[in-house]
């Protein structure tokens, strides 16, 4: 990613400890009476030797076992048991998640886009989903693999359905700003609070081409699905064997769209660039010695700000022109760092012309000064008052991240300082993700399995709700901060990303499903499913391919579509029978 958070170091080894101390698992038995405090006694694996289980049948003893993964790891029979088993490895999901997704930040630091922004970053970020499909039938018998293969269906439902619905009804609340009268979004503007027609948000043409694209991704479930839609069971494998064919095509062909053409990735870049414009215009003001910017309680200093507006209104016009901020830009130094002017220009425009007349007036120029101070504060931590060093170091850190972000690979290892132990550190995260993702994927997956038999919740339903959470959190989180910038680059990039994760879900993601259909010769038997997948695809497809602006209430209908999608399921397999 563009955009370097600050990492915190996470205690694995001694919560690993922790977790195998619990290993040692009990139950209580009797002498064939009823349990009492009296009469039971707590017997483990060690003491299994010395007191025999005088169970009252054989199905009775087989029914209160549980198998251990690896051998150690521990497993239980209860109820609230296997809730915080499913708890702790969900977290550690997350945790795996959180590292692919550092180690990935790194990578496009050191690297650049290219192939990998547009290869490896995509299959990285799927990863822990296609690993807990791939381990949701891959062990065990037959008759096992098929009962657990509902846990992988529904976490491939519940992700792309958690990212159409929750994550992008939220991205939408939190990024809204004033809808003008052309119809698109004011950036920075949200004084109509929750207007569901007046506030909302835009993005640009190409989000909608990513919203295209994952709409195309759903055809290889349409092709698996065939022979159910048609009522015929002949040709069943061979629909399975061709939608996985058509579902790593469909992988291969999305990668090499983003290797060629980058564009996510480098409107993180530009975004980069901006910010260091910005950082560099508020040096600029505190070196001309006209006071500081930001009071001692980090209020914006007004006065200072009109200060240094009549000294770029070189014309004493009141208002600053376009030539004027070009020669404001041009008389910075950026120390070398290439960026187009006039791109510059017009994204300061954006940032303060909120009449549209093409010129920044004297508020208009104080309205949009005290968005980027607060948005520096946002960034950079000032202890005590805030001093003139506050700008020094935002200018310095928008400077750090614009190097590790160029659009060069050779320039960008040049730029980072110790490239080497950075890409051992990017390569020591992503295998350390991966590892973790692979250690605990089977656990996981016998965690939910367990939980749903003492439940009795179907599989599915657990899977739908709980694994997206774990798998999803990260990206989650980055989309939410982004698209609270209320700015159009950002919402663009935040819902671009958003259609990039669905579509993994629907091609790498359900091809390793397919794999396990079909080399395991388990039934496809998920109309239900599929239907709900292709029900929520579909609509916020159709529904975001061909607009930009997305007023507030707009979020009301992907809010919806989550408990919808969940009712559909239940009434069409428990009421009348579809599985």
């Amino acid at each position: 990613m563009a955009i370097r958070r600050q990492r915190r170091s996470f205690p694995l080894v001694p919560f690993l400890i922790s977790l195998l101390a619990v290993a040692a698992y009990g139950r209580l038995i009797s002498d064939g009476m009823p349990a009492t405090p009296s009469s039971s006694i707590l017997a483990s694996p060690l003491s299994s030797a010395a007191i025999r289980l005088n169970s009252s049948s054989p199905a009775t003893a087989a029914a209160e076992e549980c198998e251990q993964s690896y051998g150690f790891l521990p497993c239980t029979t209860t109820v609230f048991g296997n809730m915080f088993l499913v708890l702790t490895y969900g977290f550690l999901m997350f945790k795996a998640a959180t590292f692919l997704s550092a180690g990935s930040e790194l990578l496009l630091e050191i690297m650049g886009p290219g192939l990998v922004g547009g290869l490896l970053l995509p299959i990285l970020g799927a990863l822990p989903d296609a690993l807990l499909v791939l381990v949701s039938g891959l062990s065990g018998t037959k008759e096992t693999a098929q009962s657990q293969v509902l846990i992988g269906m529904g976490l491939l439902a519940g992700s792309t359905i958690f990212l159409l619905t929750l994550l992008w009804g939220t991205c939408v609340v939190v990024g809204k700003c004033d809808v003008g009268e052309n119809g698109v979004a004011i950036d920075s503007t949200d004084t109509k609070g929750f207007s569901l027609t007046g506030s909302g948000i835009t993005t640009d043409v190409q989000t909608s081409y990513a919203a295209r694209i994952m709409a195309i991704s759903v055809i290889p479930f349409v092709i698996a699905q065939l022979p159910k839609m048609l009522k015929t069971h002949h040709g069943e494998r061979l629909a399975i064997l061709l939608a996985l064919i058509v579902s790593f095509s469909l992988v291969l062909g999305y990668c090499l769209y983003q290797v060629f053409q980058p564009w996510v990735q480098k409107r993180r870049l530009a975004y980069a660039k901006h910010k260091h414009v910005i950082s560099g215009i508020l040096q600029h003001a505190q070196k001309q010695a006209l006071g500081r910017l930001l009071n001692d309680d980090g209020s914006a200093n007004e006065n200072v700000i009109r200060k240094l507006f009549h000294k770029i209104d070189n014309d004493d016009s009141r208002n600053l022109s376009r030539a004027e901020l070009h020669a404001l830009i041009i008389g910075i130094n950026f120390e070398e760092i290439d960026f187009d002017k006039n791109d510059a220009v017009d994204k300061i425009m954006d940032d303060f012309d909120t009449s549209g007349n093409d010129t920044v007036e004297e508020d208009e120029f104080v309205a949009g000064m005290k968005i980027w101070l607060h948005e520096a504060k946002s960034k950079v931590a000032a202890s005590g008052a805030y001093s003139n060093k506050f700008v020094n170091d935002y200018h310095a850190r928008t400077r750090e991240e614009h190097d590790q972000l160029v659009d060069r690979s050779d320039e960008a290892v040049e730029s980072v300082e110790n490239p080497g132990w950075c890409i051992a550190k990017a390569v020591g995260y992503l295998l350390l993700g991966a590892t973790i993702c692979a250690a605990f994927a089977d656990p996981l997956v016998d965690a939910v399995h367990n939980f749903s038999n003492a439940t009795h919740i179907p599989s599915f339903f657990v899977s739908f709700i709980g694994l997206p959470l774990a798998t999803n959190s990260s990206e989650a989180v980055s989309a939410i901060i982004f698209a609270s910038r209320k700015k159009q680059r950002t919402c663009s990039l935040t819902f671009s990303e958003v259609y990039g994760g669905v579509t993994m879900n629907n091609t790498l993601c359900l091809g390793v499903f397919l794999a396990l259909i079909y080399f395991r010769e388990l039934t496809w038997d998920f109309s239900s499913e599929v239907l709900v997948i292709l029900l929520a695809c579909v609509i916020m497809g159709l529904f975001t391919s061909f607009r930009t602006s997305f007023p507030l209430w707009t979020c009301l209908v992907a809010y919806l579509l989550y408990p919808l999608t969940l009712a559909i399921v239940y009434v069409l397999d428990f009421v009348f029978g579809w599985s």
